[in-house]
């Protein structure tokens, strides 16, 4: 090309990645031969000289691009205050310069892909990964490419991308021209508001419906017992689901797998976190075909698709919506135990069940009560067929919604209160309550504790009580051990039975119509002079569970008259305050042993 003439949209002819074959890696050897003019080819033994081929189409791409010509009419050319979070697919042209502000936050950035980016990635996040530009901001030219499969996950310049299956268009950036334009965090959007309406500020992530936290994979059907025009049907149901729930930062979390021949994770909960991008993606899903294999998905899903890396969030409710049209052609009854054993709670969501002719082409008829969390009705789902969906819509995002009905998730780590009754008295001293603290952190930081998970209080007490900080305080792991940390050492007399009944009334009382089970853990260095039996009988009538601790001049006898039954695995005692520390781990099995106990 020349400088009159704008650059193809494919790279110039001269690069030799372009030609068919590019993205399959044909163009391999030629490019490595252009690669290193005058210089001898080493061979394929040599790791200096042999590049695997994935890498040749993304490396062979950004030379070229380094080697485009400029445009006629180019230089001086204003480019487009964009916002940070402007995206590929905003900008409808094949090449355009923009503007990116500065003072963006990395971590708030959507990126999906290396070099070659999905279009749904931020342009400015982009060209911050890329290298293109630093997080100061400043001038990007973006080229449009084809979509493709295979986004690859790069941790690059303080940016992590994230991995993408497919997508239907992609961008590449390279450094833009400077024009006389600056962009602010408040820049002009490119997402082409309705004509004669004022621009809008910098689009905020959406916080979502926070009433409906859950981390939910949406198992569809890609079968060809569904077929290509069901499984439209299919997706599109689905999307008026993951818009109805709300999906936000703060909301539920969404992703979806496809069950057919082999599973296959579209994409996963990090993946988006707005309703737009949610349906951006189930649009894009394409049809698999092959067998039913709805268990083995389901298996898959279970033991793949729910991990810290890919975006599952501690304390919130893991949840499959299975979709089966029809039967599944293999298993389901194992997947569903093993859902279980992963604390996820499975749906299904039948469509077109078998009528009576086909029953004996299916494996097992009870396989949605096999599959599903609890055979209780809640987890089961049935629409008649495709057509005139709508009204479910509603009724299966409140199950959905509804996270104390989400029995498989309740775990011992999740589904407890905790308050700890703390001697303050002034036999303990400064230092050895510091040690009683450090025991209290080491036993509160084991629990996922959050707003719908378990939560914990603390009350210290002398003669006095002082309630440290309630069930309802605080709802993050970080902010409870910051408020222990920090809690002031009393001094004074000692009077448990006092502060048992103090703790039941004020900390318990308000929760008493919580789903979770009451504990309550007593930590003493001596004898109260006031009694404890009947406090201590007290709080066991009303459901709650307690463990004594005693230090030093603890007197055995009140430890067992506090501690719930069977009294010798909830009353402890060390003579020392460094002992405390191993019996951290007994409390908490005690702790796990009883909520077992009580879900039977």
């Amino acid at each position: 090309g020349t400088s009159s003439q704008p650059p193809p949209r494919a790279p110039p002819a001269q690069c030799s990645c372009a030609r068919p074959g590019l993205y399959s890696g044909e163009g391999s050897p030629a490019f490595r031969t252009q690669a290193q003019p005058g210089g001898s080819d080493s061979g394929p033994s040599s790791p200096s000289t042999t590049m695997s081929a994935a890498w040749i189409p993304v490396l062979c791409l950004g030379v070229c691009l380094l080697l485009l010509p400029e445009p006629a009419g180019s230089e001086g050319a204003v480019p487009i205050a964009i916002t940070c979070f402007t995206r590929g697919l905003d900008i409808r042209k094949e090449k355009a310069d923009v503007l990116c502000p500065g003072g963006c936050a990395l971590e708030e950035f959507s990126v999906f892909g290396n070099i070659v980016y999905a279009s749904v990635s931020s342009i400015c996040g982009a060209a911050v990964h890329r290298g293109v530009i630093s997080n100061s901001g400043g001038p990007v030219r973006i080229y449009s490419l084809p979509g493709r499969e295979n986004y690859s996950s790069v941790a690059a310049n303080g940016i992590q991308s994230q991995t993408l299956s497919r997508w239907s268009a992609s961008f590449t950036v390279t450094k833009g021209k400077s024009g006389t334009q600056e962009a602010t965090g408040q820049a002009v959007s490119t997402a082409r508001p309705p004509a004669g309406k004022r621009l809008k500020k910098t689009p905020e992530k959406k916080t979502g419906n926070k009433d409906c936290k859950a981390d939910i994979a949406f198992l569809i059907d890609g079968s060809f017992n569904i077929g290509q025009r069901r499984f439209n049907l299919q997706k599109n149901f689905v999307g008026k689901v993951a818009l109805m729930l709300g999906i936000g930062t703060e909301g539920p979390h969404v992703g979806l797998v496809q069950a057919s021949e082999h599973p296959k994770i579209e994409f996963y909960l990090k993946n988006f976190t707005s309703a737009k991008d949610v349906l951006f993606a189930i649009k894009e899903v394409g049809f698999r075909g092959g067998n039913s294999n709805t268990g083995k998905a389901l298996k898959h899903t279970a033991q793949k698709f729910f991990t810290a890396d890919t975006g599952v969030r501690k304390g919130i409710p893991k949840v499959v919506v299975v979709f089966i049209d029809g039967w599944p052609s293999d298993d389901i009854e194992e997947a569903g135990i093993v859902a279980r054993e992963f604390g996820v709670n499975v749906f299904i969501v039948s469509v077109a069940k078998p009528i009576p002719e086909e029953l004996g082409m299916v494996q097992d008829v009870a396989f949605v009560d096999k599959a599903v969390c609890r055979n209780n009705g809640f987890f089961s789902y049935h629409m008649p067929n495709w057509f005139g969906t709508t009204k479910y819509v509603k009724p299966l995002v409140q199950k959905l919604c509804t996270h104390e009905q989400m029995m498989c998730s309740k775990t011992c780590y999740n589904s407890v209160n905790i308050a700890f009754l703390i001697d303050g008295s002034s036999s303990v001293g400064d230092s050895n309550f510091r040690l009683m603290l450090e025991f209290v952190s080491n036993i509160a930081k084991t629990f996922e504790i959050s707003d719908i998970g378990a939560k914990i209080a603390a009350v210290q007490f002398t003669y006095d009580q002082r309630t440290e900080f309630s069930f309802t305080d605080y709802s993050t792991k970080e902010n409870i051990l910051a408020v222990i940390r920090n809690i002031r050492y009393m001094s004074g007399g000692t009077a448990t039975g006092e502060a048992i009944s103090f703790t039941v009334r004020n900390v318990f009382g308000p929760v008493r119509d919580s789903p979770n089970k009451n504990f309550l853990v007593i930590v003493t260095d001596g004898q109260s002079y006031d009694d404890v039996r009947g406090p201590a009988a007290a709080a066991h009538d009303a459901g709650i569970t307690i463990f004594s601790v005693g230090v030093a001049w603890a007197p055995l006898d009140d430890l067992k008259d506090m501690a719930s039954k069977p009294k010798e695995s909830h009353a402890f005692f060390t003579r020392e305050f460094t002992g405390l520390e191993p019996i951290v781990s007994d409390v908490i099995r005690g702790i796990c042993r009883d909520f077992l106990e009580s879900q039977q």
